[in-house]
Formats: C-alpha cells, structure tokens, sequence
C-alpha cells in the first residue's frame, strides 16, 4: 500500500459515515434547541451509543440489545435488516433458505402421509385404531419439529425474538423463549428448590416447566431474596411464561413453610395467599395477585409475610398447579378447607383437586424494623414475643484438668496459684483453682 492511500483511506472512510447536518442559528436559544434534538436522536433505545447509555438508563429506558448490534444501526442508516451489504451474511441467507426450503418439502411430505393416514378406515390399518391413533400422533410430532428445524436459524425470526416482538402464539418463539430459560433461570430456581429444602419439606417433588418472575411495587424480586415487610405487605405481581400452546386454568398459593410452633417445639405452615380458576397463555403472561378478586377465583386473600424477633427467616414459595383441563374448582369449598390459614398441607390440597406444579418461586422474610408496624396495622398477634433459642447442655461428662498447671494446683504449688489465673484456658468455673 503506498503512502498515498494509506493517508486517503482514514479520510474516505470518514467521508462515508453520516453526519448530523447542523443549522446556524442567530441566538442562543435556536443552538439550544437543535442541540436538544441531537441530544434526543442520540437517545434512542435502538440505537444509542455506549457512552450515552447511563444517561438513558436515568432517564428511566433501558437499551436494546448489544453494543455492537446497535452500533451497526447507526452506521446502516435505515436498511432493512435483511438487505444488510455483507457478503458473507447474504451468502449465509443463500444457504439457509435453501435449508428451509428443504424442510418445507419434507412438511409437506409428512402432511400427506397424515391425510392417507386419516382417511384409511381402522380396519385397514394393522393394529386398528390404537395402532392408527399412535401413528397419526407420531407423525405430527414429526411435522411440529420440522417446523421448528425450518425457523430455527432464520436471521429474521431471531431479531424479532432478541428485540421482543416475537409471537409466542408460534412454536419457534415459544422454543427460543424455552431455550433461553433453561440456559439459567431454570437451574437457578432448580437450585433455589435444592438449595432451601423445599422437596421434600412442602412437596415431595417439583420439577419447574414454566418461568415465574416475581414483582413487589414493580422491582422483580430475585428467587430467595430476603423482603422487607413493609414492601411485602400488598400482594405481588407475577409474570408466568408457559411454553406449550392453549390457555389452561391454574390455581396459585403462597405459603410460609416456618411458621414456629412453640407448644410443640417444631414448624408447622401458614396459607398466606389462595386463588383458582386462573387463566394464563402463552400471550397473557401478567398476573397481578392483587387483581384477582372474583368470587369464583378469590379463596383466601393477601396475607402480609412476617417473622417474629428472634425467629430464623421464613421461606414463602409461590406455587402455580395447573388444573385438570377444562375443570373448575369449587372456590367456596377451598374456602371453608383452608379460611384458617394455619396447618396448611400443599401436597393434600394437591391430592384432593388432582392439580399439578408446575412453577414456582421463592422469596424470604426476617424480622426487621418495619414488622411490628405491619402486624398491627394488619391485626396479627405476637409482636411482642421474642423467641429465644433454648440452651442444649452436652450429654459428655466434665473434662479432667491437664496440663502442667492441672498437676500443680495442689497446696505444695500455692505459690503459683497466683500466675495459673492469667493463663489461658484455666477457669475457676471448673474447680481448677482452689481459694484459700
């Protein structure tokens, strides 16, 4: 490279980038405001630069996206993304819809094989209609996960899924969303559950398929994060994402799993929270406890989380059990069960009304200054107990002096008596040293 197109390449790659026409202005107050509106371009969400993002999170709007995808917008102007000048991205593009094209035909293949399937009368088919019914289940396994196959590397579905706008009506969304989850919410809250004793202490097995996130006063609260009362003391917010398609009913409940019992020197457990017949979607994932107030939904209302002085922290799940299909529960009954709150069994409500878990979370409560407050404006009793924990004495018996200051506490050594009171380890409480 000569000398020449060294100095001009700077220069000519400069040239191509755009830049921000500015007016002149006569006064201040005209530079003020195209200033102001340079400001408010650079600002955007999608296209904010690194050292402007502090100043849009203040401002109370968080980025979209990576870095280096927003920096490819601002230099690629307004080309749609697909169109994007890079050769190895189209030649990519080449490749992969020849993929999908290829899925498209074995689809079509496997939806033709359905149609004979399904037009053959159980008799003609070996093993008759079990063996009919297998078969067509099998095959449209196989058209669902080649429909998958077929988007699952599309640059343009994969955008729109980064940027948030992907339809979870669609498999391949709701299999990206999934898949996301699983790469660590799922194995933290896996983790929460092992980690808090929750199975076997509340039920004897829990495997999550769906992801809960929970909101207190719209801060989202961390699986097992310790809240304080005050802010726990309305009903939270939950976001429940399933991933398989269909609105199902579910019945959700908090409960406390350390609720001291002080005559039988053990834990029993509190109902904080109890409401069925809930719908939820792929699509309809909000579900503020706060708003359910039906009649028909509503069993036991909002319970403040507390703990006592002196108490260890109290673990507070959130349980989401999907319903049998298309069943409701008889609110009133679930009332007059468990309108006490206290001695509540989940994994006997789950036996009585067949649900099923499917999602959880966790937050924890621990006396702090704000729980007194709370219990008295709610009603509940027992502010001022302090639990105390009750001294256990070891069952070993009393350990012999040794030493050489044991052998010498007899009156030949009362001379030294003085000295052995310093020494560390040696204590009268023991008898070791013996006054005049």
């Amino acid at each position: 490279m000569s000398r020449c197109q060294a100095i001009a390449r700077p220069l000519a790659r400069q040239l191509r980038q755009p830049c921000v026409v500015r007016t002149f202005a006569t006064d201040v107050h005209a530079a003020a405001e195209v200033q102001e509106q340079a400001s408010a371009a650079d600002l955007d969400p999608a296209t904010v630069p690194p050292e402007l993002e502090a100043q849009l999170i203040k401002a109370g709007k968080m980025p979209i996206g990576s870095r280096r995808r927003r920096v490819a917008l601002r230099t690629t102007h307004n080309i749609p993304f697909e169109q994007l000048p890079y050769q190895a991205f189209q030649e990519a593009r080449k490749i992969l819809a020849a993929d999908r094209e290829d899925k498209l035909a074995k689809i079509r293949a496997e939806l033709e094989k359905i149609a004979r399937l399904e037009a053959k009368e159980p008799t003609e088919v070996k093993g008759g209609q079990k063996m009919k019914e297998i078969k067509l289940a099998s095959l449209r396994r196989e058209v669902e996960r080649l429909k998958l196959l077929a988007d699952a590397n599309d640059p343009l579905v994969k955008k729109r899924f980064e940027d948030g706008l992907g339809d979870m009506n669609k498999p391949i969304y709701r299999a990206l969303a999934e898949k996301k989850w699983r790469s660590y919410d799922h194995r933290l809250i896996t983790q929460r559950i092992e980690q808090f004793n929750i199975v076997p202490d509340v039920l004897p097995k829990l495997e999550p398929t769906a992801d809960v996130q929970l909101y207190f006063r719209q801060s989202k609260i961390a699986p097992g994060d310790i809240v304080d009362s005050q802010v726990s003391e309305n009903a939270p917010r939950l976001r429940v994402q399933v991933f398989d398609k269909g609105e199902r009913l579910v019945t959700v409940v908090v409960v406390d799993a350390d609720v001291p019992d002080i005559e039988a020197d053990s834990f029993t457990k509190r109902c904080h929270y109890l409401a069925a017949n809930i719908p939820i979607s792929p699509t309809d994932t909000s579900l503020p406890l706060s708003k359910v107030v039906a009649e028909d939904q509503l069993a036991v209302s909002w319970m403040p989380a507390f703990s006592q002085k002196g108490a260890p922290y109290h673990r507070l799940g959130i349980y989401l059990l999907e319903q049998r299909a298309g069943a409701k529960i008889d609110v009133a009954r679930l009332r007059e069960l468990y309108s006490a709150r206290d001695g509540f069994s989940l994994k006997s409500m789950r036996d009585k009304f067949g649900l099923t878990p499917f999602g959880f979370n966790l937050f924890r409560s621990v006396w702090d200054e704000n729980t007194a407050a709370v219990m008295a404006r709610h009603g509940i009793p027992g502010a001022d107990v302090e639990l105390r924990p009750t001294r256990v004495h070891s069952l070993k018996p009393p350990v012999k002096p040794r030493g050489w200051e044991a052998k010498r506490q007899g009156p030949k050594y009362r001379h030294l008596w003085k000295y052995t009171k310093r020494i560390k380890g040696i204590s009268n409480a023991r008898g070791w040293i013996k006054r005049r």
